[in-house]
């Protein structure tokens, strides 16, 4: 296998070698010939199309470092475009650190590295247009000259020995048509300037004339063929130059780019993982929730009312209560009775699992409770748990609750039926009233009208009874039986008025009288609701 040669090994066509071989062969065959039959002017037209050919060459390299220069200021534009995208401030900027080595410093370091781009290619197409386009401008006028010279100072010698060949060329055929006539008549004479003889001599002295032009043109020629290698090798050398700058300085552009991106991933990668959050750590504790506080306790927040007389239960816990379909029995739920004069119902005593919204409320004003059988009880009123439209369909209904000891009974009987008076803060105080001696006699009662709950569990064994449709029997038999309206009643004495009035002002409801076994049994409370005694 034959080793691979380098192109320094390969030699080159000697000049002189391929010139005189040509020119040999060429002039072999004009030598013997007073006029050559070649153009004096061939040599010098070739080497005027290959300095075209060197001037065309050095075209292209200008127009190719012309469009590179050209790309050099579109790329400064482009990076212009760029920069206008992070030219801006940050949005939220006071999010991050100031300080460098954040993404502050980051964001900078790519204004910085993109703006050195932007100058770096308008000095690209600065050094291409200052430093290498006028060497090619140079070397194209120097192609050009060249081939002035060349065409100028072959055009003189061509044309000198084109002029003896001319006038070689006349005397030749000048002797030819003499020598002609003296062949045809022997003897005859011939015009002294036109012997043959002084003819040969004159061409003899041209032709050596013309032999003279043509070497000296000859020399000229081989002197412009020897000055080519020079030429052409400074043609090349100039060329070879200025590539060698145009590389360098693509080069050095390749490496000023390579590290400004460098310098960008390092602003990027010098950023600690928890360096921003640590600033921003610090220029907001106040604000930022503190990791070493406790959390929050329910226990020990407060707000205001929290502890007002309203809000707190007149009595609380749970009780049992029939359901109103009575074949599923008694069901346990929580109950509250709050000062507004409300009886809650509840499913416990959860206020965070769900809101405590209450499954029954009974307002105690306008009910009607019964006496207490043991552990039992009933109130009788309208759910208005509702709200307004709900409540407008509700009708009185008579609820039977049972606690877990006489005692808790008579406690929650008690305090239930001190709120069927109305709400304890608007309570007035009840003053004592005088019962007619009729309703003396029929049913005796404490100064305020209500018996003690204790007499009550002690006294009556039976369920309470409401004789509503009884009391209006009552009243009609009552209406009935009283005198005309228009006889005045003279003989009740003066002191039956206010007597009279205790039975009107306990009964404040219209059309509501009680009998002397319903009025034992229910008290009329200051809403306008009947009420059961005891």
């Amino acid at each position: 296998m034959s080793t691979p040669t380098s192109p320094a090994d390969v030699k080159l066509p000697q000049r002189s070698n391929t010139v005189s071989s040509s020119f040999t062969r060429r002039t072999s065959l004009s030598d013997d010939e007073a006029i050559p039959d070649g153009d004096s002017n061939e040599t010098t037209n070739l080497l005027l199309e290959r300095l075209r050919a060197w001037k065309h060459m050095c075209g292209y390299l200008e127009d190719y470092f012309s469009a590179t220069a050209k790309v050099q200021k579109s790329q400064s534009k482009d990076y212009e475009k760029i920069l206008k995208t992070v030219n801006e401030p940050l949005k939220e900027a006071h999010h991050f650190s100031t300080s460098g080595g954040g993404v502050a410093g980051m964001f900078e370091s790519i204004r910085c590295n993109t703006q050195g781009m932007v100058t770096m290619y308008l000095e690209g197409e600065k050094n291409l247009k200052t430093g290498v386009l006028p060497t090619l401008e140079r070397l194209h006028k120097e192609i050009k000259n060249k081939s002035k010279e060349l065409s100028s100072g072959a055009s003189k010698g061509a044309k000198a020995v084109e002029k003896a060949r001319n006038l070689t060329q006349k005397h030749i055929e000048l002797l030819g048509q003499n020598a002609a006539c003296f062949d045809a008549a022997a003897g005859s004479k011939i015009e002294p300037h036109n012997d043959p003889y002084l003819l040969k001599r004159g061409i003899n002295h041209r032709l050596n004339n013309q032999v003279n032009e043509e070497n000296n043109h000859r020399q000229d020629i081989l002197a412009v063929q020897n000055s080519f290698q020079q030429f052409e090798a400074h043609v090349l050398q100039t060329v070879q130059g200025t590539m060698e700058q145009f590389h360098l300085h693509m080069n050095g552009q390749l490496e000023r780019q390579r590290a400004m991106y460098a310098d960008i991933l390092g602003s990027a990668q010098r950023i600690p993982p928890d360096f921003e959050w640590m600033n921003f750590c610090v220029r907001n504790d106040a604000i930022l929730v503190n990791p070493d506080s406790p959390p929050r306790s329910f226990s020990s927040i407060t707000f205001p009312n929290m502890e007002h007389r309203s809000t707190q239960p007149l009595i609380e816990g749970s009780l049992e209560r029939r359901s109103r379909a009575l074949i599923k029995g008694y069901s346990t739920g929580y109950y509250v009775v709050t000062p507004a004069g409300y009886l809650h119902e509840f499913k416990d005593n959860d206020d965070f699992r769900r809101d405590p919204s209450p499954e029954l409320s009974l307002y105690l004003p306008e009910c009607v409770i019964g006496s207490i059988d043991g552990i039992k009880f009933n109130v009788k009123g309208k759910d208005v748990s509702s709200g307004k439209i709900g409540n407008a369909f509700h009708t009185n209904t008579e609820l039977s609750f049972k606690a877990h000891t006489p005692n808790d009974a008579e406690k929650w009987w008690t305090v239930i039926k001190e709120a069927t008076r109305g709400p304890v803060a608007a309570a007035p105080a009840v003053a004592p009233t005088l019962a007619s001696p009729t309703a003396t006699s029929a049913a005796p009662t404490s100064p305020a009208g209500i018996a003690s709950p204790a007499r009550s569990v002690s006294g009556q064994g039976l369920p309470p009874t409401y004789a509503e449709k009884e009391m209006e029997k009552t009243e009609a038999a009552q209406a009935a039986a009283a005198p005309p309206a228009a006889a005045p009643v003279a003989a009740a004495p003066a002191a039956a008025a206010p007597a009279a009035a205790a039975p009107a002002a306990a009964n404040p409801t219209p059309g509501l009288s009680r009998t002397a076994s319903s009025s034992s049994h229910f008290y009329t409370s200051p809403g306008g609701s009947a009420v059961e005694k005891s």
